[in-house]
């Protein structure tokens, strides 16, 4: 059993360095040009919503995206108000990696691997060297989820895994509080994310209790932005409270659909990874959408609950 939680640990280190080397290789080709971007396209909620998508997009990390925006807020850059449109559209862009996440291209991770090394070690400009970081952060993370997989049989084995997994098909309750407890411990929603797929796509999980998991990643990275807001200003808690209270409302909300919502999903792919990667994408944007309208209304709420010297 011992070997089996290593590799699970070994995995899901490659899976966070991976993770990391595509955010630093796509900083490292965008360079300083997206905290500008920030600044300079969020002067409506829907420009903040274009800009927090992108951003996120091709950081390919959207606690890199919100601890970016408090940073931006708390050195006064960037208003409150101008955050939440940033925080909607950055959890749709985190949607991105999900989908990545579940590219198949077999033996070809391998050169892909090499060809990202060799202009990692070799390049010498910087575009060469972003492309190369990328390359390899993609490689390792498709490393990483083909490992989740073929872990997922020996590890389901074990009577504890088994009734983990027995409980979390049982109860959405379970499926959310795992969700949000593992995602605050690796500080990667994807990464919790990947280890759902890895049992869904060896049928230990049903489509629903991977949802319910995908639901409470959505809550746990939040911790990253609240971590990242202490000491800092007012207004910059405040967008770190915003972003957690959407996650927890759309989360709420989605619970009471899972299984109607792996009904859904069942029709749009054959592959129950790719199934749960469009359930997270339908997610976000339905409750990023919905809410862009009402970005003045959330502001208020968001003041009344946890400023209310100035609701």
């Amino acid at each position: 059993m011992g070997s089996f939680l290593m590799l699970f640990a070994i995995y899901t280190a490659l899976f966070l360095l991976g993770m990391f080397m595509m955010k630093a290789g796509l900083y490292t080709l965008s360079g300083h040009r997206l905290k500008r971007w920030l600044m300079r396209f969020t002067a409506t909620p829907l420009q903040g919503f274009a800009a927090g998508l992108a951003t996120t997009a091709l950081l390919q990390s959207s606690s890199a995206v919100m601890v970016m925006t408090v940073g931006l807020v708390a050195a006064g850059y960037l208003s409150f108000r101008q955050s939440i449109g940033i925080i909607l559209g950055s959890n749709i862009g985190s949607t991105v990696t999900t989908e990545l996440m579940t590219l198949d291209i077999g033996d070809g991770a391998i050169p892909l691997l090499v060809s990202g090394a060799l202009l990692v070690f070799f390049g010498r400009h910087r575009l060469v060297l972003g492309i190369g970081m990328t390359t390899v952060g993609l490689a390792a993370v498709l490393f990483a989820m083909d490992g989740f997989g073929s872990l997922a049989k020996p590890l389901a084995a074990y009577p504890f895994v088994d009734a983990w997994l027995k409980e979390t098909n049982r109860s959405v309750a379970v499926g959310l509080l795992v969700g949000i407890v593992l995602t605050a411990l690796v500080h990667s929603s994807a990464a919790t994310i990947g280890i759902a797929m890895g049992f869904l796509n060896e049928q230990l999980l049903t489509l629903s209790a991977a949802i319910a998991l995908l639901l409470g990643a959505n809550i746990g990275t939040c911790i990253t932005g609240l971590l990242a807001s202490i000491g800092s200003s007012k207004e910059a808690q405040l967008t770190a409270y915003t972003h957690l209270w959407l996650n927890v409302v759309g989360a709420a909300l989605f619970a009471f659909w899972t299984e109607p919502l792996a009904s859904f999903a069942a029709r749009l792919s054959p592959a129950p990874d790719v199934q749960l990667a469009h359930v997270s994408v339908l997610f976000n944007v339905i409750c990023s959408v919905a809410a862009l309208p009402f970005v003045g209304a959330i502001e208020k709420v968001i003041l009344f609950l946890h400023d209310r010297n100035r609701a």
